[in-house]
């Protein structure tokens, strides 16, 4: 199955999403040490629940992209069928 545009362009975002996610995560976890294992923690923390609000955001995308193309499908579909019965 042919992916268009779109959908390439989401995955590819999910997958840098996903790995920026992780990586960042390690980063600020190595700056924020040095002020204390908590705040490190808190920070950390706080960095993956806003990743993951993004990367919900970008899922929500995809999948309100897929349930219009099939509203369409199904509003030429019940066209089809009223103008057959008319």
């Amino acid at each position: 199955m042919q992916k268009d545009a779109f959908e390439k362009i989401t995955s590819f975002l999910l997958g840098a999403s996903w790995a920026f996610l992780l990586f960042g995560t390690f980063v600020v976890f190595q700056i924020f040490i040095s002020f204390g294992l908590f705040v490190a923690f808190f920070l950390s923390i706080l960095f993956v629940i806003l990743f993951l609000i993004f990367i919900l955001m970008i899922d929500a995308f995809a999948v309100h992209r897929e349930k219009l193309s099939e509203t369409k499908k199904h509003t030429k579909l019940l066209n089809d069928i009223h103008s057959k019965l008319n």
